[in-house]
């Protein structure tokens, strides 16, 4: 390999290592809830609003995700939603804290268990702001892309909805395309 080719390859080894880093740096930016107790997590979410996801195109009312605790200690998930036509969708997937003992922060996945093991197929789930009582949470990606406000109930204040996503907006979300879930 000639010099020009071996400072060429460096250089964009460099570069490549560089943008990747810098947009780990990006991600880490984004303050997540503090001392999230997973027991108080657990139970039945609905979905109030959310940034639209490829997975949820056939939602159209009633989002739900109820979270449980697996006997390893992961998190079970558990995504129900109506389609327009009244069909319920169903998904089922694990999570796993990726910051103990904080637990704000999971990887989740709803790939077939027997492909679970892949190095694939996992998304960001960061718990962004809960209020004390565990019955409003702002979820998003650290990349901004995605995000979910929900509540333990189906109607929730819109006070206290304009709160939330005025805080996702200070985060740096943008909430053009956001979608008000229907309730039935």
């Amino acid at each position: 390999m000639n010099n020009k080719l071996r400072v060429f390859t460096l250089v964009s080894g460099i570069a490549l290592l560089s943008v990747a880093a810098l947009a780990h740096s990006e991600h880490e930016k984004i303050p997540t809830a503090k001392d999230i107790n997973l027991n108080k997590y657990l139970g039945q979410w609905h979905e109030i609003a959310r940034k639209p996801l490829y997975f949820q195109k056939k939602c159209d009312y009633n989002v739900t995700a109820h979270y449980s605790l697996n006997e390893n200690g992961s998190i079970r998930v558990d995504n129900t939603c109506y389609s327009q036509d009244g069909k319920l969708q169903q998904s089922i997937g694990v999570a796993k804290v990726q910051n103990a003992p904080v637990n704000s922060k999971l990887k989740v996945t709803f790939l077939p268990k027997a492909l679970r093991w892949l190095p694939v197929g996992r998304g960001d789930y960061w718990i962004l702001k809960i209020d004390e009582d565990y019955q409003v949470a702002l979820v998003g990606t650290p990349n901004k892309k995605y995000l979910w406000l929900l509540s333990r109930s189906q109607k929730l204040d819109p006070v206290v909805v304009e709160e939330y996503l005025n805080y996702a907006q200070h985060l740096g979300y943008d909430l053009k395309d956001l979608i008000y879930t229907k309730q039935k």
